[in-house]
């Protein structure tokens, strides 16, 4: 299992990095941000959809026919993905080469040389991290300390992604009135101030809905804020800087939450579940102060692009 699990993490690592690369080889500049509020409704969509289907199809099927299917819906995607043909540009001779260590330190360079990508960077790590943190311990609190079963527990985590799909449909219309950067600084502000209600859960009903009501607000301002930081790291990245970046930026993040998750596993076992959860809210408050203050210069020779109002996402 520890074996599958690392070459899972290894080819999702390598995959987001292609897939993004790919994307800004395939769409022209103005259509990114519709592509990638796309691509956060499909996943808020499978996160509401999904749960609910693979625990039927376990009490259908089994556990072991539905791990099965999973792998095959794997094999199916990838054949998705080859249908697209076509040729991307071949790449230069120094992308063709085999990926050395050398390489993914490039990555980590050139973001911590950019003085809008750096912040954002280390906005993005801490937040994922210290929410995914918090996030562990709440599901202990809830399903040992508060009795909810866990029935209840699904509840309050699959129903406020709802809001998530929503926030990935007003993403395009939103930057398009007010502007990618504000929309970015703003959703990523918000999103930052609705963790620390997690710490005042209760038991009952009551504390079912404060949790299915941070979660909305919380998963509404991310639905936003991903697919505009997305297209604004890809504006902000050359093309032949793409992969490396990606790579380094989501080796980054992942490993800063498994460290933040143990971290916050021992302050839970010494502070208590609340405790460490409310800690962990209020630091979140501090993410945004990481975020990019001011509208970034043009990359040279290559001005942003703006959102075009003819590029609708039901086009």
């Amino acid at each position: 299992m520890l074996l599958v699990s690392v070459v899972v993490a290894a080819a999702d690592i390598t995959f987001r990095a292609a897939s993004g690369a790919y994307l800004k080889t395939l769409l022209p500049a103005e259509d990114l941000l519709v592509a990638n509020a796309r691509f956060e409704s499909t996943t808020w969509t499978t996160t509401i959809v999904g749960p609910p289907l693979g625990g039927a199809a376990i009490g259908l099927f089994g556990p072991v026919a539905t791990v099965v299917a999973d792998a095959v819906s794997h094999l199916l995607s990838a054949l998705g993905i080859r249908a697209i043909g076509g040729h991307e540009p071949r790449p230069k001779r120094r992308e063709a080469a085999p990926m050395r260590a050398g390489d993914l330190l490039d990555g980590w360079r050139y973001i911590l040389a950019d003085a809008t990508l750096c912040p954002l960077f280390v906005s993005t790590a801490l937040f994922n991290g210290l929410l995914m943190a918090a996030d562990a311990l709440l599901a202990v609190l809830m399903l040992d300390r508060l009795g909810f079963t866990p029935w209840q527990y699904g509840l309050a985590f699959a129903a406020p992604a709802l809001g998530g799909l929503l926030g990935a449909r007003l993403a395009r219309p939103l930057v398009t009135r007010f502007g990618r950067h504000t929309v970015l600084v703003v959703a990523g502000t918000l999103r930052a101030l609705w963790p620390l209600g997690l710490a005042f859960v209760g038991p009952g009903t009551a504390g079912l809905l404060l949790v299915m009501g941070v979660e909305f607000g919380l998963v509404l301002c991310c639905g936003i804020f991903n697919p505009v930081c997305a297209t604004y790291r890809l504006e902000r990245t050359p093309a032949d800087r793409v992969t490396r970046t990606l790579t380094a930026w989501t080796v980054t993040t992942r490993a800063t939450t498994a460290l933040l998750i143990a971290l916050w596993g021992v302050l839970g076992s010494l502070l208590g579940p609340r405790t460490a959860i409310g800690l962990a809210g209020v630091l979140l408050l501090a993410s945004p102060l990481l975020l990019p203050r001011r509208t970034p210069t043009a990359l040279p020779g290559a001005p942003l692009p703006k959102v075009s109002p003819a590029a609708g996402i039901d086009r």
